[in-house]
Formats: structure tokens, C-alpha cells, sequence
């Protein structure tokens, strides 16, 4: 025992004895990153002192720049990093693991001091965007376009990003993005309706845009990728915030988030109630152009719910290198649909020959469900070499009854009566294996895999109403299975050193693909393997000028609505169907980026190219005044554009953030007989000023305008449209009062019009205004935040 110890002993003295050699020949270079601890932005002009620590005494110093970095020189032996910056709480760091005389410290976090918060203007209330080697980082404040709003709100702030009335999100003017959480598929970001209204504002950290992802994300997705992180609250002891909302139309909700963080447990969880109102304004036009008749119809159509979400879920440290996050939600809409149609047949010579009205009774039952289990090992040599496992489960339903009654007011029809009910499951399973292993300081090599297993079933029926009785239409009625799994595997490599950086990487899919008609046995059974190459690189020229360019390969799949060949009968004039023939989209996608940092601004400017093939169209036809549109494969698409992102702070009180985006497209196809060859371009526009006024008033204004753009078979109208919100702090930022207006003029006016030989069709539809009141109150550490479970 007595050998051991001075065994140890001489090995100590020895270490030390040597680091006292080599601190006096050259020291240590250390670099590291800080960021704000909630908001993970960087914090420009944190102070980074060294001090010796055997008399205390400050021997040099640093300060970060504007994306938090710092890099400084130490040659004494004993020493450590002081880090501070005002309105936050100080942090030392002691031990400096070094590898030929350099030490990375990664990212540093600081916790806000709410004490020293009063009258300090804290860069980290407002969204920023920040880049990233293959990506762009849009970190959420606390803007008052969030106030009281979704997750769906909040993605139409973000730039190169539109979400359209139709709840349709475009990444630079493109549909076809995937929609992750927390870097992963979920049932939230899916197709069935509004299920992104259960995030909410108060619970986004930042929303990560992809635009050409590497081969480490799934090869989902023609657009690119959008990812949506969720916060998780790092303050220990018990923290939360209740928040209430009430508006016209109907949008009333009850939020409440509790978190309690012990050295050990993170617990999170947030509960939602609330009611709300979603009103859709339509009008439509089809004319028959042989006979010269037209079929005219006007509505307005209710989509009315009441909403429920409980999310829970925990965090088990099992010591410093291993965490166990466990975290479900559940979710229950009770919805109605009511809606009224008014339509008119007018013949060839002008006058209304009929009149009748159609009314619409709708109910449904609609659970949700998800679940997420992660385990990450960190190993002992670099907290950067990981191990991540993952199971997630997804569950969403659908129990719905529809009644639809026609009423004659003028003319010799009858009255008639039709019903449909559907029952909608569908599951979705997926694991997943990630290894990060780096090497030296500046190579990082990433490997895993993933299994998404997804298994649907849609039992429809569709009855008519004769002599007294119920008839099933036959024709109408089918269940339709869709079952898809997809197994990939992937391996990056990555470079980066302070100036130049490099990713290349390499994904493989294999896609088993089934989908079965049961009544009629109609079977679509599909297998393909594709590789998916990437090789991003970037270059920093000097702090304030960078350059990135990028290239990868794409896949968009047909979804379970564009292969379901049944559709919703509220407009028997004016047909939306699926095609279970359909086959997959293939892109390749090029991107040169510069980066220009100023004092008072930023300027991101992108030119881009995709090639898409296998193109996916809704195309239209016509017979007996009823207009079917089904998604076909049309030919080729070729898109160069060219972004522009800009944020300017000409001074501490305004802030103006600005995105433009420009793209010429050239579509070459032709389909049984139709050439739909044609050029055409597309520019859209966001703008937003955030002012500062007194007495603890913010005020902001978002202007949006999307131009006029050419399809295959028609045009798509342009839109020009404005929000804007007040917010009122109190009690150092702990309560909160807010009020937003969205579509201030009521001019998200959305109109499509279809030109062809034989008919021609026109729509228009928009929601109107929308305004919310807002109030929410943080206790214990917890910060005042807006909660609202309602999509717009």
C-alpha cells in the first residue's frame, strides 16, 4: 500500500515537473465558444480572463467576437478561465485536457442572471440567424411574431421559409421539405391536418434549415430539411410558466409548462387545453368550354376543435459520460367541421338554370401519440466522440362521420343526401444508431443507420340516401393499406480547421414500398435502392467574409395522401385524389454561399441549382362539369435561383431582418399526349422591423409579399399580406401582456386558375384576420412564455 502511494506521488511530482518545462517553452493555445445557455446563441464581447491560481492575480484575457469564439495563449502553469458577461452568471473552468499543446473547449454555456437582468438590453430576446457548415441556424426569441402562436407561425418567420394559408410549407419557393423534431420523423410534423399546432411557440429553441443536407440526414425530402428543436430547461430547482389566450376568431387555450432539474433528473412537462375556430373562405369557377356551361360555387368552411396535449418526459444522468432521455405526448382533437356551399348552374347562354345549397355535418375523433427513448454514451478521451441509440414510436387516428345534404332552391333536381365515415390508423416506428468519432482536433468521422417501419389503414365508405335507406356506394368504398419501410445506411467524414472546412459523406436507402386496394385487390408492391452522395465545403476568408458550397442528392417519396386514390366529397364538383401508381422524386442539388459580417449587419447570399426528375404534378381533367385532380409524374424540372438573407441594427431600438428569394424554373414533360414544356420564374419577399418603445413596449411588423408564378396547367396567383403584435412586460419580464394581428389587411388572398382546351377552372380562398390576447407568468426561475395549442 505504502509502495502504491509513493508510486503515485513520484508520478505527480514527475507530471508536474514536466509541465513546468513545457509551459516555459511555449504554453497553451485554447479555443472554445460561448453561447447563451436557453437560446444556445452566441454572446459577442464575453469577457475570458486567465488568472493564476495560486494568488488570484488576472495574468491576460480575451473576448469573444461575434459568433462567441475566442483563442488565446497561457504560459503560466497554474491557471484558470474566468468567463463573464453582464447580466450573467460568472463560470471558472480548471481542467484543460491537451493534445500536442492545443486544448478545445468546445461550447461553453452561461446561465442569465435574473437579478442583474433589470434595464439590461439581452442580445439573446431576439431571433438571430447564425451558419453553420452545412446549415442555418435560426434561433427563437421571444419575438412577438411567436406571440400566441405555432409552430407553423413561428416557420413563417424564418427565412427562406413560407408557409402558405393551406398550412403548405415551402423552403425557398419549393413544397417537399421534411419537417423533423429534434433531428428526428415525428407523427407531429406529419401530414394529417393541424398536428403541428400541438408546438408551440414557448417551446421552440431554434428551427435548424437545411437546404442541401448531408448524407448523415435522411435522403427525404427534394427541398431539403427542416428541423425544429425543442427546448428542455436547463435551470435547476423548480421552474414554470402559465399562460393564457383568448382571440378572434375562437382561439382560446390554457398553457402550463413545470420543469424540475436536480443534478441527476431533468423532469419536463407541459400541458395544453383549448378551443378554436378556423374559418376557410372559398370561391369556385368551372367552365365547360365545348358547351359553354359553367358550375359556380361559394362557401365558407369550419374547421372547429377542441384540444388537449399532455407532454412528459425525463432526463437520467447515470453519471457524467451516460444520459437516458425518456419523453412522451399525447393528444386528443374532438373536431367539427360544419360548412355551407352555395351552387349555380348556368347555361351556355348566360342564365342560372339551378340553384342549391349544400351543407356539410362533420365529427371526428382524432387521438395522437408519441413516444421517444435515447440513450448517449460520451467517451472519456473527447466529449465530442458519442454514441447515440434511439426508439421513437408514432401513433395518430382518425374516427370521423360526415352528413352532406343537398337542398333545392330553384330549378327540377331533387334533394339528395349522402354520409361517409372513416376510420384512419396509422403507426409509425423508428430506430436509429449514431457514432461520432473524432480525431486529433480537426477531423470528426460520423457512421450510423436507420430503420423507419410505417404501417396505414384507411377504411372508407361513402352511403347515398334512397327511398329511405342507406346504400352503399360500392364504387366509393374501399380500405386502402399502405405499408413502407425504409432501412439507410451512412458515413461522413469532416475537416475543419480555422479557415478551411470539408464534409463529404455517402448515404444508402433501400425503400419496400405496398400498398393494397383490399376490396378490389389492387396491389402497387415497389422495392428500390438508391446511393445519396454529399460534399459540403466552406472557407473563411477573415471574421467578416465566408464562403460555403455544397452538393447532395435528394429523395421525395409519394406520401399515404398522394397514393390514396379516395377523396372528401364536401365539393362533388371540384375532386382531389391520390394515384397509388405514383413513383418517387430524385434531386440533385447544388448551393455557393457567401457570408458577410459587418458592425451593424449581416448579408447571406446563395445561388442555387436543383435538378429534379420524375417530377410530381397535380394535374387536372374535366368531364361532365366535374374537375379531378390527381398527382402524376410529369418529366423534368430544372430551378437556378439565387437567396438573399440581411439583418440590420442601425441602432439598439430597431432591428430590420430581411429575405428575398428569386428562382427561373424549366419544365420539360408530356403525359398521355400533353406537352407541359414551359419557363417561368418565381420571386418572394419577407421583411420585419422590431422596434423598442418606452415604458417596456415592443412593437413589430412583418410585411410578406409571393409573386405570381406559372404551373403546368395554369398560374398561381401573387399574395401580399402583413402581421404585427405589441407586447407589454412586467415585473422584470416575469409577466407578460401581448397582442398579434395576423393578415392585418385580410389580404392572404390565394387564387389558382387551371387554362386547357376543353374547360377552364378558377379558386380563391383565404382565412381572414386573426387576432390574439395574450398573458403568461413565469415563477420560480422560469421566464414568462406564450403557449397556444392552435394552427393557423
Amino acid at each position: 500500500m505504502k509502495t502504491n502511494y509513493l508510486r503515485l506521488m513520484m508520478g505527480i511530482v514527475s507530471i508536474c515537473f514536466f509541465n513546468t518545462l513545457t509551459w516555459g517553452q511555449k504554453g497553451l493555445t485554447i479555443e472554445g465558444k460561448i453561447q447563451d445557455a436557453d437560446s444556445q446563441q452566441p454572446i459577442p464581447y464575453a469577457t475570458v480572463k486567465i488568472v493564476n491560481a495560486i494568488d488570484s492575480a488576472v495574468v491576460g484575457g480575451t473576448t469573444t467576437n461575434d459568433s462567441g469564439q475566442f483563442e488565446l495563449q497561457v504560459k503560466v502553469p497554474n491557471f484558470f478561465l474566468e468567463l463573464s458577461f453582464i447580466g450573467y452568471f460568472k463560470d471558472t473552468i480548471s481542467e484543460f485536457p491537451s493534445e500536442n499543446g492545443y486544448v478545445d473547449l468546445g461550447t461553453i454555456y452561461l446561465n442569465k442572471s435574473v437579478q442583474e437582468l433589470d434595464g439590461v438590453n439581452i442580445q439573446a430576446e431576439k431571433s438571430t440567424v447564425e451558419f453553420q457548415l452545412d446549415k442555418k441556424v435560426f434561433n427563437v426569441g421571444k419575438d412577438l411574431s411567436s406571440t400566441g402562436a405555432s409552430a407553423l407561425e413561428v416557420l413563417n418567420n424564418v427565412p427562406s421559409v413560407n408557409v402558405s394559408i393551406e398550412g403548405e410549407i415551402n423552403l425557398r419557393g419549393a413544397s417537399g421539405a421534411q419537417i423533423l423534431i429534434n433531428g428526428k420523423p415525428s407523427v407531429i410534423a406529419g401530414e394529417q391536418g393541424n398536428a403541428l399546432g400541438t408546438i408551440t411557440a414557448d417551446m421552440i429553441e431554434r428551427i435548424e434549415v437545411i437546404t442541401n443536407p448531408s448524407a448523415k440526414y435522411d435522403a427525404e425530402g427534394t427541398a431539403g430539411i427542416i428541423n425544429i428543436v425543442l427546448k428542455k430547461e436547463e435551470k435547476k430547482g423548480l421552474n414554470g410558466s402559465i399562460s393564457l389566450n383568448t382571440g378572434a376568431p375562437h382561439n382560446h387555450s390554457l398553457g402550463l409548462s413545470l420543469n424540475y432539474r436536480t443534478e441527476k433528473f431533468n423532469l419536463f412537462s407541459q400541458l395544453g387545453a383549448g378551443y378554436r375556430s378556423m374559418p376557410r373562405y372559398s370561391e369556385n369557377i368551372s367552365t365547360d368550354l365545348i358547351n359553354n356551361t359553367s358550375v359556380i360555387s361559394d362557401g365558407l368552411n369550419y374547421r372547429n376543435e377542441n384540444f388537449y396535449n399532455l407532454n412528459l418526459g425525463t432526463d437520467y444522468h447515470i453519471n457524467d459520460r451516460n444520459v437516458l432521455t425518456l419523453s412522451g405526448s399525447v393528444a386528443l382533437e374532438l373536431e367539427q367541421q360544419p360548412s355551407t356551399t352555395n351552387f349555380s348552374f348556368q347555361d351556355s347562354t348566360g342564365n342560372i338554370v339551378s340553384t342549391w345549397q349544400r351543407t356539410e355535418t362533420t365529427e371526428a375523433v382524432n387521438p395522437k401519440y408519441q413516444y421517444d427513448l435515447i440513450y448517449k454514451s460520451t467517451f472519456k478521451d473527447n466529449k465530442e466522440h458519442t454514441l447515440l441509440m434511439s426508439a421513437q414510436g408514432n401513433f395518430f387516428g382518425k374516427d370521423q362521420s360526415s352528413e352532406f345534404f343537398n337542398r333545392i332552391v330553384s330549378g327540377s333536381d331533387d334533394n339528395s343526401q349522402q354520409r361517409t365515415s372513416t376510420n384512419f390508423q396509422e403507426r409509425k416506428q423508428t430506430f436509429s444508431v449514431d457514432y461520432i468519432k473524432p480525431f486529433k482536433k480537426n477531423f470528426k468521422l460520423e457512421a450510423g443507420s436507420q430503420y423507419v417501419i410505417q404501417d396505414v389503414s384507411n377504411d372508407y365508405a361513402v352511403s347515398d340516401f334512397v327511398n329511405g335507406e342507406w346504400v352503399q356506394d360500392l364504387g366509393l368504398t374501399n380500405v386502402f393499406d399502405y405499408n413502407q419501410n425504409v432501412l439507410g445506411l451512412y458515413a461522413t467524414g469532416a475537416y475543419e480547421g480555422k479557415k478551411y472546412g470539408l464534409k463529404m459523406g455517402l448515404r444508402a436507402e433501400n425503400t419496400d414500398l405496398l400498398t393494397v386496394l383490399k376490396t378490389t385487390n389492387e396491389k402497387n408492391d415497389v422495392n428500390y435502392s438508391n446511393l445519396f452522395p454529399s460534399v459540403h465545403t466552406s472557407y473563411k476568408i477573415n471574421k467578416r467574409f465566408s464562403l460555403q458550397a455544397g452538393y447532395s442528392k435528394r429523395i421525395y417519396r409519394p406520401r399515404l395522401w398522394d397514393l390514396n386514390p379516395f377523396f372528401n366529397i364536401s365539393n362533388t364538383y371540384n375532386i382531389r385524389t391520390g394515384n397509388p401508381n405514383l413513383m418517387p422524386e430524385f434531386t440533385d442539388s447544388y448551393e455557393l454561399s457567401s457570408i458577410f459580417i459587418f458592425k451593424k449587419m449581416s448579408l447571406n447570399v446563395n445561388a442555387f441549382q436543383l435538378y429534379t426528375t420524375d417530377v410530381v404534378e397535380r394535374i387536372a381533367s374535366f368531364e361532365n362539369n366535374v374537375t379531378t385532380t390527381m398527382p402524376e409524374n410529369v418529366g423534368t424540372k430544372r430551378s437556378t435561383g439565387l437567396e438573399m438573407n440581411m439583418k440590420y441594427t442601425p441602432w439598439k431600438k430597431l432591428d430590420i431582418q430581411g429575405d428575398v428569394n428569386y428562382s427561373y424554373f424549366k419544365r420539360d414533360g408530356e403525359l398521355n399526349g400533353t406537352v407541359f414544356d414551359f419557363n417561368a420564374s418565381q420571386w418572394s419577399t419577407k421583411w420585419t422591423a422590431k422596434v423598442k418603445l418606452p415604458h417596456n413596449f415592443d412593437l413589430e411588423v412583418t410585411g410578406n409579399y409571393q409573386s405570381k408564378y406559372q404551373t403546368v396547367q395554369g398560374n398561381v396567383s401573387d399574395m401580399l399580406f402583413m402581421d404585427a403584435g405589441v407586447r407589454k412586460k412586467l415585473k422584470k419580464g416575469k409577466a407578460v401582456f401581448s397582442l398579434s394581428v395576423r393578415d392585418v389587411f385580410a389580404s392572404r388572398i390565394r387564387t389558382v386558375e387551371t387554362f386547357q382546351g376543353n374547360f377552364y377552372n378558377f379558386s380563391e380562398s383565404y382565412r381572414g384576420r386573426f387576432i390574439t390576447l395574450g398573458f403568461s407568468y413565469g415563477f420560480g426561475k422560469g421566464e414568462a412564455m406564450q403557449y397556444t395549442g392552435g394552427r393557423r
